[in-house]
């Protein structure tokens, strides 16, 4: 493009959390500065595999700028440092919405995160805003930038302010991009060593070295030297490579800098002729929980890169990071296709067995690591019990639960400990275990030793309404009706004089019943005697045939619709059950009608609800406190 008018310019805002990202940026205290160029780098790469992608059914957008490349100059006379790519480059509006915004969920806490950060280099490229990375060492950047195939060059420049400016590019800077990007930066005083080729080769060599394109460093008399490998790791035999050439790989794919729990290499051949290259991180990714749950394997044809949208593991797996290079897919498949391919499905399905045949070997053989990962990604695996059928057996043997005898317990050490009569796997739903501990359907379980898994992630309340069983043994809520555990001994079997103690402080049950369920109608599907209770006067429970009550909360919330009505059961040994049976016989209704509200929002509290009328479970309590504090005043006089 030839401007022989005025450029044309524009001045635009940042985005507010941008504003607020380059803020951190430019004031940075992080220590590592120098991951800005192998953000850069990475970033030049992945406009790199998209040309080619591109150029498979258009091979007109090559023109004449030849294969994709990328450039590093230094100038040390002007003080900047250029990386140039010929990939696909960027149009105006996409120099706009990739330079300008975050147009990711999330993006609010992220910013959050990194400035709470004492160094946020670990979260910088897991977010996918490593360009911004670039203002910890330059106080201006300017990206020019060409579309393949367009005639526009633009021209994108920032101090790293409250905004940036486009202009359309003069003369020079169009004779000089021909496709691709060119990034300058304007290195600040204290940034000057990344203008020294040594400096900027050990980078490279260090975080980019498998980069597959050629990254030519050009010194100050105009001649190039290419300082990395440019090969497919992937393609590489396992005895040529190290733990450092993985480790590095891994940081490079996944933009992180933690090490590896699992680093899973090996080509498939006979019907399948495939490479991978994958691993599982140590820590959480950003977008873990992401609403999408994207995937981010990265899938190639004959080193040549296709999608990384191409769902090569299933959702629960999402955690996982690399490359699948496939012998036999065709170049010119479109991401559309991938989606019912039975060569791209034969893959997953192989690939997700190979994945958790590698967890379960770090499980048995570095609990330490696995404890890592599992308290990492245990939620997302666990989305595969619910989704996943026909591995619902491996997930579960991964699983690690926190229980009423411990934590990290396998379902195979729940097993080892069942109780005498035991038929079941008993678990209870809630938001943290230590609320769980203190929930009163309990009590008939801990008399007789009998484990209680303690389930309190969101996830758990699904894949445990699929109804799953382990070793034949089926998975039971404790706040379900049906639960019966006579057949269980107790572990301290009560004396016959205990016994007839208890016998007299039985009371009538039908009275007592009828009129807790009278006074709280409308407010419970129905009023028991309980036996799981042993202590504590009441508890709330689901009917049998209903969802587990913590499910059923969440369901109707999300739907905006009431939930059915809870089964109260009570302790019939209980005093306040038998003060109940008192008041009823002396005709005190509103005595009565106090005490079963008592007792049902007591249970509400305990199963982690609030009452739905604060106010007047307040004045119950007072009323009854006062009716307590009256009759120990008169017993005193």
């Amino acid at each position: 493009m030839t401007n022989d008018a005025q450029p044309e310019t524009t001045q635009q805002p940042f985005q507010a959390e941008v504003a607020q990202l380059l803020k951190l940026m430019v004031h940075s205290v992080y220590s590592e500065t120098e991951i800005f160029l192998r953000e850069l780098i990475s970033n030049a790469s992945d406009a790199c595999d998209k040309l080619r992608y591109e150029a498979i059914s258009a091979q007109n957008l090559l023109g004449e700028a030849g294969p994709p490349s990328i450039r590093i100059i230094p100038n040390k006379t002007a003080g900047s440092l250029t990386i140039l790519d010929t990939g696909i480059g960027m149009s105006r509006d996409e120099l706009v919405e990739n330079l300008g915004t975050i147009a990711r969920s999330g993006t609010k806490e992220f910013v959050e995160q990194l400035t709470e950060a004492k160094n946020g280099t670990g979260l910088i490229g897991q977010f996918g805003v490593g360009f911004y990375a670039a203002f910890m060492v330059a106080d201006r950047i300017d990206v020019v930038s060409r579309r393949a195939g367009s005639e526009e060059v633009w021209v994108w420049s920032s101090t790293g302010d409250a905004g940036f400016e486009i202009t359309s590019a003069d003369d020079e800077q169009t004779q000089r991009v021909q496709r691709g990007t060119e990034i300058t930066l304007h290195l600040k005083s204290d940034a000057s060593d990344y203008l020294e080729p040594h400096t900027i080769e050990r980078i490279v060599r260090l975080y980019s070295d498998h980069i597959q394109f050629p990254i030519e460093l050009i010194d100050e008399a105009g001649e190039s030297r290419q300082v990395n490998a440019a090969s497919a790791i992937w393609q590489r035999s396992k005895s040529e490579l190290t733990d450092e050439d993985y480790t590095e790989a891994y940081r490079t794919v996944a933009h992180a800098f933690d090490e590896p729990a699992v680093t899973l290499h090996y080509k498939a051949e006979g019907r399948q002729s495939y490479a991978v290259l994958l691993f599982v991180p140590t820590q959480q990714p950003f977008d873990l929980f992401d609403q999408a749950r994207k995937g981010h394997v990265k899938l190639y044809v004959r080193r040549v890169y296709i999608s990384d949208e191409a769902e090569l593991l299933p959702a629960y797996l999402r955690f996982a990071r690399g490359v699948i290079d496939s012998e036999d897919l065709p170049l010119n498949i479109s991401r559309e296709m991938l989606q019912n391919n039975p060569h791209v499905a034969a893959i997953r399905s192989a690939v997700t067995g190979r994945v958790l045949t590698e967890l379960e070997r770090l499980a048995e053989k570095d609990q330490d690591v696995f404890s890592k990962v599992w308290e990492a990604f245990g939620p997302v695996i666990k989305e595969g019990i619910y989704e996943d059928g026909e591995r619902r057996e491996r997930l579960l043997k991964l699983v690690r639960f926190t229980t009423t005898s411990n934590a990290a317990r396998s379902l195979a050490q729940y097993i080892e400990a069942l109780k005498p009569n035991q038929t079941e796997i008993y678990y209870l739903l809630g938001d943290n275990a230590d609320q769980l501990r203190s929930n009163p359907v309990l009590e008939s379980a801990r008399a007789r030793g009998i484990e209680v898994l303690l389930l309190t992630d969101h996830v758990d309340a699904f894949w445990t309404s699929v109804q799953p069983d382990y070793e034949g043994k089926p998975f039971k809520s404790l706040s379900q009706s049906d639960i019966n555990f006579d057949l269980v001994p107790l572990l301290d079997e009560p004396t016959k004089t205990q016994d007839k103690e208890d016998d007299t402080s039985v009371v009538d049950e039908t009275v007592v019943l009828a009129a807790v369920k009278s006074a709280l109608e409308g407010l419970v599907a129905d009023v028991r005697s309980s036996k799981r209770l042993t202590d504590s006067p009441a508890c709330l429970v689901a009917d049998q045939s209903s969802p587990d009550r913590r499910l059923e909360r969440m369901m109707a919330a999300a739907n905006k619709l009431p939930a059915t009505l809870p089964i109260l059961e009570i302790n019939m040994k209980n005093r306040i059950v038998s003060a109940i049976a008192d008041e009823e016989s002396a005709g005190n209704s509103s005595d009565v009608a106090d005490l079963a509200h008592f007792l049902f929002e007591q249970a509400q509290i305990l199963d982690g609800e609030i009452p739905g009328d604060p106010a007047a479970f307040a004045l119950r309590m007072n009323r009854l406190v006062e009716r307590g504090l009256s009759g120990s005043s008169k017993q005193a006089e």
